[in-house]
């Protein structure tokens, strides 16, 4: 069958958080398709519990800058501090806007919008830990997600649900629109337009315990990567600490944002030797390491790779007083009312009342820090400056870059927000003036062949074998901690998945309808592709930071690798990284101190 073609002004690819803010303020000038393999409600964003951070200062000081210096330092100085200075400055008024908008946030008993302590945000006179995540009690992305899609449908977005992305179309350095798969029926579909948006989130599901739904598969990354754009940054990839033992589930970093406690098999609260001055509420990698290091010890509860976190009242309160907090006490009835979901979460898939018992928890697999290299208005960069007209990213799959080597708590959301609304004005003001270029001839042909090629292959090895095989690597190879070998081995292991992939896998269903057989086999190529970037990018990084931590350089190393990787794929499939320089604003690197 031949694709039939849509067009409109711009098309968004993915309808979470980022994509819904950059549809929405695009729509403002342009006509606007979103282009989404989900139903967008359905969108990943929707996971997200604990907050979404900015300086508001509802109940004690704050300021954006003390925000900027959090935001830097989590990011062990490799994120690019013009762009952090943008994301914080401009965070209060996405956020007041959001309120605006109708996102239902909790409420300070003043009537202003609640905010809770979380990892890494600190007061920066005291060091302690400052209240500036606003939620709207554990399900935050739900609720920004369900705004954000209302105000689209007011604003008369065309939503294109269920189709999935599999192409981008690129002629020269100029962008002509995307290439989908109607999941429904099979049908392919060109959508041209004179501006794309990609917004498809993360590709945590590389690795076998994972926060991620199945479906974040890096498409986005994938698609780009194959057309000629970099990836940059792509060896950072966030292991949040607290993750439901084996299911990977995420527990909300707002649970020690309201005083859990992570707990040994001795008893002891372990982050007091790790991070003596904030504790528990640490940076994510640096807990994360110090889960394993304990584990490792063989302080996991029962001798396995799990500890324990404590919310319970009893323990909870002793701590607080501890802490020098007489004036902080906590009940079961306020644990249900904070974190309700959370509750929900622990006693369905563990039995277990986080109000009475501890939960078990080990890090998981989260966050990319990387991805398709933007600038601070979404546009998408070829190098270190030059600037693909019509494509834009923006939300996890984007590295702009404001979180580095690590992300803090909090910060994906107001991410996607600001960057998501910055890249949707841009592509308003584009559309004005762009000419709508023509699509070449056969421009759906190339991945039609590549679909064909997957549904008729006859080989032996199906793809859910293949992904497992990718994930067991990953996580052995390129997890927590890293050492050349293991990385090395990564490497030679997934060319010869890819090598696999291609000759030797074979799909079930041949059918046209509904047939996620063969899009789960095609997402997993984009897997794969991933997983490779990574592991090559990783193992050319000789230094520790942020998300990235060797073993064998365990030391930081700003004199050689303050700089960005940026990783290209060549014509014959090789992999070649070149470099781009960290922008330095107010804040030289210091030596991190916990």
């Amino acid at each position: 069958m031949k694709p039939i073609i849509h067009t409109h002004d711009a098309i968004v690819v993915g309808a979470g958080g980022s994509g819904l803010m950059a549809a929405l303020y695009a729509s403002r000038g342009a006509d606007v398709a979103v282009v989404s393999k989900l139903y967008p409600t359905r969108s990943h964003t929707g996971a997200a519990q604990g907050g979404v951070s900015a300086a508001l200062g509802n109940n004690e000081e704050d300021r954006w800058e003390w925000h900027a210096y959090d935001t830097v330092k989590g990011s062990d100085y490799l994120a690019d501090q013009d762009a952090v200075d943008v994301l914080c400055k401009e965070a209060i008024d996405a956020v007041v806007e959001l309120e605006h908008m109708g996102l239902p946030f909790d409420r300070f008993p003043n009537g202003k919008i609640s905010q809770r302590r979380f990892g890494g945000h600190t007061n920066n006179d005291t060091g302690k830990p400052v209240m500036r995540a606003c939620h709207a009690a554990d399900r935050t992305g739900h609720m920004i997600l369900q705004t954000l899609y209302q105000q689209c449908i007011k604003n008369e977005v065309n939503f294109y649900d269920e189709y999935q992305v599999v192409d981008l179309i690129r002629v020269d350095d100029t962008i002509r629109g995307i290439v989908a798969i109607e999941i429904s029926n099979g049908q392919f579909h060109i959508f041209h337009g004179k501006a794309v948006i990609f917004a498809t989130g993360g590709w945590g599901r590389c690795w076998e315990v994972t926060s991620n739904a199945h479906s974040l598969t890096g498409d986005g990354a994938a698609l780009c990567l194959r057309r000629g754009i970099p990836l940059e940054d792509m060896e950072f990839f966030q292991f949040h600490p607290t993750g439901i033992f084996k299911l990977g589930i995420l527990i909300t970093e707002g649970v020690r944002g309201e005083g859990g406690v992570l707990i040994n098999s001795e008893g002891e609260r372990f982050m007091e030797k790790y991070a003596p001055s904030i504790k528990d509420l640490a940076s994510r990698d640096v807990v994360s390491r110090a889960i394993f290091l304990e584990t490792k010890a063989g302080r996991g509860i029962n001798g396995q790779n799990y500890v324990h976190l404590d919310v319970t009242p009893d323990t909870v309160n002793h701590y607080f007083k501890q802490d020098g907090y007489t004036d902080r006490h906590i009940d079961k009835e306020y644990i249900e009312a904070k974190l309700p979901d959370i509750a929900d979460f622990t006693k369905t898939y563990l039995g277990v009342d986080p109000t009475v018992d501890p939960m078990p928890i080990q890090p998981t697999a989260h966050y990319g820090m990387g991805g398709i290299p933007t600038n601070v208005d979404g546009e998408v960069l070829l190098n270190n400056d030059t600037v693909i007209k019509g494509l834009y990213a923006a939300g996890e799959c984007a590295c702009v870059s404001v979180h580095g080597a690590n992300r803090l708590g909090t910060n994906s959301l107001v991410d996607l927000v600001v960057f998501g609304r910055r890249s949707g004005m841009k592509v308003a003001d584009y559309c004005k003036d762009a000419e709508l270029l023509p699509l070449p001839e056969g421009s759906a042909d190339e991945i039609m062949a590549e679909f064909e090629r997957i549904r008729n292959n006859t080989g032996s090895v199906k793809h859910h074998d293949i992904r497992k095989e990718m994930q067991a690597t990953m996580t052995e190879n390129v997890g927590v901690f890293r050492i050349q070998e293991n990385m090395d081995a990564a490497v030679v292991e997934l060319a010869a998945l890819k090598k696999k992939y291609v000759e030797e896998m074979s799909i079930d269903d041949k059918g046209a309808l509904f047939n996620t057989d063969i899009l789960e086999a095609w997402e997993l190529g984009c897997l794969l592709d991933c997983a490779e970037v990574t592991a090559v990018s990783a193992a050319n990084r000789k230094e520790s930071r942020g998300g990235h931590a060797r073993d064998d350089f365990p030391e930081r190393d700003d004199e050689n690798w303050l700089k960005h990787t940026m990783c290209y794929l060549q014509e014959d499939g090789s992999l070649t990284i070149d470099y781009k320089p960290v922008v330095i604003g107010r804040y030289e690197p210091k030596p991190r101190v916990y």
